[in-house]
């Protein structure tokens, strides 16, 4: 076995982690990376690390690795099971992979998220779905860069793109779930990235209407506008050509947004997250999407003073130093 290292990563996209890998090593930090995609591992083998910082993601599927999640889990809860400290680990993990189970939690905790159904059969759903309206949202439970989701007008819409039996990958649970109106070209969305429960920095992410994709990964959406590397399922009804969105500092976000966010990181166990929300013009304030695989944005970080993966290198070492 390969002598253990200060901190694995847990990773699964060839690209997401690579500016993460070149900050751990201009630190001069032992680490190492573990590809989920191809990974053996026994309930007997040595410690692989002193800390484990998971870095998988829930839109795995869509690049045909649908795989890693699982062995994700499994390998976590092993290492945990053992005593390994692992960041981000299997509740926050669990927590990120099922969109119902977010919705519940929300709804416990009096935190405005998007009314919402699960469901696994449309002709279920036919009886119920007047409680959400339409329009509605139509998306997997267990999600990733905007895929498979829609603005739909009726049950029969949904029955319409559910004959594909693509569209139920990666778990068969789908949600319908409340169409939140809001300027998605001036207003946006807002997206706070939290670090060991504080604040790191928030963004204003606008786009056309159309267009469900704000992952702030430069690899899905560079800033030179060129096409990103966020696989789409090639089955998915393709939405009318949409403007790659824009990613601009918000320094203006509210306190209150900061405390929910945090709150939101609690209630998941998440070390790092990215936590969205939109204002509808009726004046709520809805958290609508919870990221536990948070992509930052090196040229937002940049525009409060900081490299947000070295503050993550820092933020390792840190939790490091306290065991």
């Amino acid at each position: 076995m390969p002598e253990p290292v200060d901190i694995l990563v847990l990773f699964e996209h060839p690209e997401w982690q690579k500016p993460l890998f070149e900050a751990l090593s201009r630190r001069g930090v032992s680490f190492a990376g573990y590809d989920l995609k191809t990974a053996v591992f026994g309930e007997r083998d040595p410690a692989p690390a002193r800390l484990v910082f998971n870095q998988a993601s829930p839109s795995a599927y869509l690049r045909g690795n649908t795989r890693a999640v699982p062995m994700a889990l499994a390998l976590m809860e092993c290492l945990e099971a053992r005593g390994v400290p692992v960041l981000n680990g299997s509740r926050a993990f669990r927590f990120e992979l099922s969109k119902a189970v977010q919705a519940r939690q929300m709804a416990l905790a009096g935190i405005d998220y998007p009314r919402t159904l699960a469901f696994n059969d449309v002709a279920s759903l036919r009886k119920r779905a007047g409680e959400i309206g339409f329009p509605a949202i139509l998306k997997p439970n267990q999600g990733g860069s905007g895929a498979r989701m829609f603005k739909v007008e009726s049950v029969d819409e949904v029955e319409t793109i559910l004959a594909d039996e693509a569209m139920w990958r990666p778990d068969h649970l789908m949600l319908l779930q409340e169409y939140l109106p809001h300027d998605s070209l001036n207003d946006g969305v807002i997206r706070m990235e939290f670090l060991g429960g504080s604040l790191l920095y928030a963004m204003r992410v606008t786009s056309a209407a159309s267009s469900f994709n704000l992952c702030p990964s430069e690899v899905c959406n560079p800033v030179d506008g060129q096409e990103g590397a966020c696989a789409l399922p090639s089955a998915a009804p393709a939405p009318h050509a949409a403007a790659a969105p824009t990613f601009t500092p918000y320094p203006e976000v509210p306190a209150e947004a900061v405390e929910i966010g945090r709150r939101i990181c609690a209630i998941g166990g998440l070390d790092v997250a990215g936590i969205e929300y939109l204002e509808t013009p009726d004046g709520r304030r809805v958290y609508y999407d919870i990221n536990a695989n948070s992509n930052l944005r090196k040229p937002v970080g940049e525009a409060f003073g900081i490299d947000p993966f070295d503050e993550v290198v820092s933020f390792l070492l840190r939790r490091l130093g306290e065991l």
